[in-house]
């Protein structure tokens, strides 16, 4: 846990100083694409989504609550923690077959995100599950511990890095058409995570009306 311990620790020091980052010149830049906000009636829809909210995380040591957004699609993750007064302090981009991490004024690589994190931060969270997650979805390594009347998980565990993760859906609400997490709360030993989604919109590719130029 020295390694948490050292990144939390990161963090608060450039939300004390608010310190500006610039990432321009050092963070590898997200695939252009024509994804547009879209309505969907099934979350399962949502093949490509972004988000605004909050982050919290709690360990024996330390707290830590950033501003969190995230855009997912189906090839590309861009997450970014800032602070109340927009200073980024944290950036993880990943492919399926690459990892960006700048932190601390320091860049990290890998051939995979999860690997990548665990190496730096000493988490060990199934970033393959955590999409899912956050739009309410049961990935093929968890199981359902309890439901609500609508069929909706209201808790459920992963055991596939034990100690297993205890996810727990505390809040639910309608965005972009469909029902997704407002809040969640993930438990893996003396770690907690809080997520908290303000916004949610799912993207997709612009319909093209007939007759109109490209």
């Amino acid at each position: 846990m020295n390694n948490l311990k050292r990144l939390t620790k990161s963090i608060f020091s450039y939300i004390a100083l608010s310190a500006l980052l610039f990432l321009a010149g050092c963070q590898t830049r997200p695939p252009l694409d024509d994804l547009s906000p879209i309505t969907v009636s099934d979350v399962r829809e949502a093949k490509a989504w972004e988000l605004q909210g909050k982050l919290a995380i709690k360990t024996p040591d330390d707290k830590l609550s950033a501003n969190l957004y995230w855009r997912h699609t189906e090839e590309h993750d861009k997450l970014t923690l800032t602070t109340m007064l927009g200073t980024t302090v944290l950036t993880l981009e990943a492919t399926p077959n690459a990892a960006h991490l700048h932190i601390d004024g320091k860049d990290f690589k890998d051939d995979n995100a999860q690997h990548l994190l665990e190496r730096v931060s000493g988490w060990s969270i199934p970033l393959a599950d955590l999409p899912l997650w956050i739009t309410g979805q049961v990935g093929p390594n968890d199981q359902v511990i309890e439901s609500d009347s609508q069929d909706k998980p209201k808790q459920l565990t992963n055991a596939q890095t034990p100690p297993p993760w205890l996810v727990t859906f505390l809040r639910w609400q309608s965005q972009s058409g469909t029902s997704v997490p407002h809040q969640l709360k993930l438990e893996r030993g003396d770690l907690q995570l809080k997520i908290q989604l303000n916004q949610w919109q799912s993207l997709g590719k612009a319909a093209v009306i007939l007759g109109e130029k490209p």
